[in-house]
């Protein structure tokens, strides 16, 4: 061995001695609240600790853009950000957490492969995120398809695509008009956005194909709720819901589906719809990993402080959906399940782990909501930056600004996309890529966070 390489490994030797001796802060998860965590980590602790980030994706995924993707105005990689990038200087960890145990100090993971492993922590950042929101309805899974990933969104693009070709080329009127029949469930941000972009999409496919002129293409909104976005403020409902209906979105609230049956759907209402499309949308719960630790939950969360700390073990802390905070701005009710308060609590977090490893100071949680965004596709959007309510292309530019400066990463890729779209139009063709089968409606555990705006 040269002097030269023994040097080399001499050095090499010393640096992996250090960071054994160094404090090892474990994150679990790398959606909003993980990714801003690891993030304020590696800029307060770079060479003071040790930090491990687990995710099952090898990316940030940011979701709020995810029906741009399902109707062809986005790529899928503009919002995918990779964690070997926008985390350098943590160890990233590919698989899925199914273990905490927080009196050994210990987390366990398989990854897509099916092996497993375990780490052990001195301090630990639980961000899982959450997982999808199913209700006691029959035929649910085996009929619908969620909305909380790029394979499920690429699936529903081709599936959208497929229904209008084959509707296009049926001679059987029934067939057709319950091709070009899509209900999805769920008012939310979600279904908001989906059937407003969705309807667009389709209306143009159909458009193109003569045979289907006289054809009607049917988007249904169903929320059990008495109106669309329920959770924010009138305004911004009003003006979704004017634009989901110029759109020709029927919006049915107070109502769902009661059951789910083959080529239909039966609502609550006694009526039965023919359709080939039922998108659930209906919310997220906590995932089930916090349960199965066997901590205190409140709502499936984690009960922690103003500080995010675990009560009884103060070297966990828990963030985001996870996490059952309380908001001190509202009478200390639990904090909304968004990417505002995820991506801000996931800051403190990692404020308050530095702090804790003597650090820094710590501080507690206290946010005042910034106001909402929601994207409608073209110039149609709704927004209340600072309690100013929009709408229309001034609405569209707030909230397109917003994203790009939410996003950390692929910027400039992601407004390219938007500028081609709106230059070029989109190109609606099916892929083929996902299968349905392949992107079942489950509430297994995700290390995804998945927030509203």
């Amino acid at each position: 061995m040269t002097t030269k390489n023994l040097f080399r490994r001499r050095r090499a030797d010393a640096g992996r001695d250090r960071g054994a001796e160094l404090p090892h802060v474990v994150v679990v998860g790398a959606g909003f609240a993980g990714h801003t965590a690891a993030k304020g980590l590696l800029r307060r602790l770079r060479g003071k600790a040790r930090i491990t980030v687990i995710d099952q994706l090898d990316h940030f995924l940011y979701l709020p853009l995810l029906p741009e993707v399902a109707v062809g105005t986005l790529e899928p990689r503009r919002i995918a950000v990779p964690l070997n990038r926008s985390l350098r200087g943590a160890e990233l960890v590919l698989g899925t957490v199914d273990a905490v145990d927080v009196e050994a100090r210990t987390v366990s993971w398989v990854n897509p492969d099916g092996g497993r492993g375990t780490l052990g922590y001195d301090r630990l950042v639980l961000a899982a995120g959450s997982v999808n929101k199913l209700l006691p309805i029959p035929g649910v899974t085996e009929y619908a398809h969620g909305f909380r990933s790029i394979p499920e969104a690429l699936y529903l693009r081709d599936h959208l695509v497929r229904q209008v070709e084959l509707a296009a080329t049926s001679a059987d009127p029934a067939e057709q008009r319950a091709r070009l029949t899509f209900v999805t469930v769920g008012a939310g941000y979600t279904g908001t956005e989906v059937a407003a972009q969705g309807a667009t999409l389709t209306a143009l496919m159909a458009k193109s194909r003569p045979s289907l002129k006289d054809v009607p293409v049917r988007w249904m909104l169903l929320d059990l709720a008495p109106r669309v976005l329920p959770e924010l403020d009138r305004r911004l409902s009003r003006t979704a819901d004017r634009v989901l209906r110029k759109r020709g979105v029927e919006v049915h609230t107070g109502q769902s589906i009661a059951e789910a049956l083959p080529g239909k759907v039966r609502l609550t209402t006694g009526e039965e719809i023919p359709t080939r499309t039922l998108i659930w949308c209906v919310g997220v719960r906590p995932d089930p990993l916090v349960a199965d630790m066997g901590l205190l939950t409140d709502h499936g969360r984690l009960v922690v402080g103003t500080d995010l700390r675990v009560a009884g073990h103060p070297e966990v802390f828990a963030c985001g959906d996870a996490a059952a905070v309380p908001d001190v701005t509202r009478d200390n009710a639990l904090t909304a399940m968004t990417a505002q308060h995820a991506t801000r609590q996931g800051a403190l977090a990692a404020r308050n782990v530095a702090a804790s490893l003597g650090h820094g100071t710590p501080r507690t949680y206290k946010h005042h909501d910034l106001g909402f965004v929601v994207e409608l596709g073209g110039t149609d959007a709704a927004a209340n930056p600072l309690g100013i309510p929009l709408s229309g292309l001034p609405a569209t530019l707030v909230t397109r600004g917003y994203h790009l400066v939410s996003m950390p990463g692929n910027r400039l890729r992601v407004a390219v996309d938007w500028l081609l779209d709106a230059l070029t139009g989109r190109q609606a063709v099916g892929l083929g890529m996902v299968r349905a089968e392949h992107v079942p409606l489950d509430a297994t555990g995700t290390s995804s966070t998945v927030t509203p705006r």
